[in-house]
């Protein structure tokens, strides 16, 4: 059991970040790309979806305070990250770090849990994607039946069934192939789309704000009682506990930014750019998301939200409300559509990243850290997780799969807070990059806001986060800890002029 919890050395991860050679990640990122990364996997699906399930189900107009409450949780969070990710370079993320720090076990649990982070999160958003692709199909008096654009247990109000999500299934094959041809091209594709979008959002609050109803506003801050959903499931709303249900469900939206950190092996200089990419991009979305849910929650109403359809929520309420302007309800539709695509391929390199990472140590097979010899992509997970994430998409509805993400988001949050409190104490001479202020301080604070939002996620997704940990862990002792390298010998070191060929020395 004491093996359990052996951590990885230190020596082992700073010398896989210096590897070169065609079975490593190309490093291709300088700090604007990292940022543009951060951006394009924040604003997404959260922002535009989880933003009106807040409004309806959990706190009204308060929303505004539950983006404040997410926002100062993602601080810490990413104060935290920028430290780990300028000191230890290595793709991986929060799964790197843990093994750095709390050992292998604890790295396992955070590398499963983080399969709901991006491999869920980019399935969820895939869902949001087939919508809006059926309102823009629309315009032209075309539509794909309900059928192929939902899951079984979806149903619309004639009583027609879903099957399969289809138009979900087509981006994410889109965007995987777009991924194992290169993370550069990939980077510029989502530079682009981070233009469209951020352009959007600002116009969209620019001339959304003259139309907020003062009453819309009013309470700010509803009574605390109940609400159910049209689904039969009973929410808190309004009150204190509204707002942190409301933070735990927008924290969706600040997924991404994290993102950045399994890139840092594909960063040309990580311990300067990482800080860089993390924290600039969560505080400039930060500002731009407390913004936006004032102006939305502000020109619609509640029932609006609860009625009217909450993939289609902002353009519902220009459409409503903002008269003479259909053509931005037309433009925030085009840029929602590219703003998912973007968010659906950080997540995928992430997910493949952090893979990438647990295949190189042994704690699962092979084929997810082999490297395609033209890209320099880990071409084999990118299909592999195309698989998962398109079952994932094609059959669970986007409800479930939202807050099964934002409660495996948090779970790692936390742990990276913990780790970084343990490597001030356990190894403080090492070389940093960037340091976290007011450590430990921080790390307790980012622990504390984000096991509150945890909190307010309610019973059934803690349940399910359970479940999904029950599985990782039968497969850690079936397969990870029997394959691990941490405790494999090493290989000997070949003499000077002589190296190791296929056919044996050379």
């Amino acid at each position: 059991m004491a093996n359990l919890f052996q951590r990885k050395p230190l020596e082992r991860l700073m010398k896989e970040a210096d590897e070169v050679g065609e079975h490593t990640l190309k490093r291709s990122l300088g700090w604007m790309n990292l940022v543009a990364l951060g951006i394009g996997g924040i604003i997404g699906a959260g922002l535009f979806v989880r933003t009106a399930a807040a409004i309806a189900d959990r706190a009204g107009p308060s929303v505004v305070l539950a983006f404040v409450v997410a926002g100062i949780g993602c601080a810490f969070a990413g104060l935290c990250y920028a430290e780990f990710s300028s000191m230890i370079p290595v793709a991986g993320s929060a799964y790197t770090y843990s093994y750095a720090t709390m050992g292998e076990f604890v790295a396992w649990i955070i590398g499963w849990d983080l399969i709901l982070e991006y491999a869920v999160a980019a399935s969820t958003v895939s869902d949001a994607w087939s919508e809006y692709a059926n309102r823009v199909l629309s315009w032209f008096n075309m539509a794909i039946p309900y059928q192929w654009t939902h899951s079984p247990f979806e149903h619309d109000p004639g009583g027609v069934h879903g099957i399969m999500n289809i138009p979900a299934l087509f981006i994410l094959f889109l965007l995987t192939l777009l991924l194992i041809r290169g993370t550069k091209e990939s980077a510029f594709v989502n530079g682009l789309i981070v233009i469209l979008k951020v352009g959007i959002v600002l116009l969209f609050i620019g001339i959304g704000w003259h139309f907020i109803n003062p009453a819309n506003h009013t309470p700010f801050i509803p009574p605390a009682t109940t609400h159910v959903t049209a689904q039969g499931i009973t929410h808190n709303y309004g009150g204190i506990l509204g707002i942190l249900g409301a933070a735990g469900v927008v924290f969706f939206a600040y997924i991404g930014f994290d993102a950045v950190s399994t890139a840092a092996q594909e960063a040309r200089n990580p311990k300067r750019d990482m800080p860089i990419g993390i924290l600039g991009s969560l505080v400039f979305c930060t500002i731009l998301y407390i913004l936006f849910s004032y102006v939305l929650s502000g020109v619609a109403t509640v029932e609006d939200f609860r009625t009217a359809g909450r993939e289609a929520s902002v353009a519902f309420a220009i459409s409503k409300y903002m008269h003479g302007y259909e053509w931005l309800s037309r433009a925030v539709t085009v840029a929602i559509l590219a703003g998912f695509s973007s968010v659906i391929l950080v997540m995928l390199l992430g997910q493949s990243r952090v893979f990438f990472s647990m295949s190189r140590d042994g704690l699962v097979p092979k084929v997810f850290s082999d490297v395609h010899p033209r890209y320099r992509t880990p071409w084999k997970s990118n299909m592999l997780f195309l698989v998962f994430t398109g079952a994932f998409a094609a059959f669970v509805p986007a409800d479930i799969t939202g807050e099964m993400t934002s409660i495996g988001t948090l779970f790692a949050f936390i742990l990276v807070c913990a780790g970084v409190w343990i490597m001030r104490v356990k190894n403080p001479e090492l070389e940093r990059g960037f340091r976290v202020p007011a450590a430990p301080l921080v790390a307790i604070l980012g622990i504390v806001t984000c096991g509150a939002m945890i909190y307010g996620l309610g019973l059934m997704n803690w349940l399910r986060l359970l479940f999904w940990l029950v599985i990782g862990l039968i497969l850690y002792f079936c397969y990870g800890k029997w394959h691990s390298h941490l405790d494999a010998p090493k290989p000997p070191e070949m003499p000077e002029g002589i190296k190791m060929t296929k056919d044996g020395l050379l």
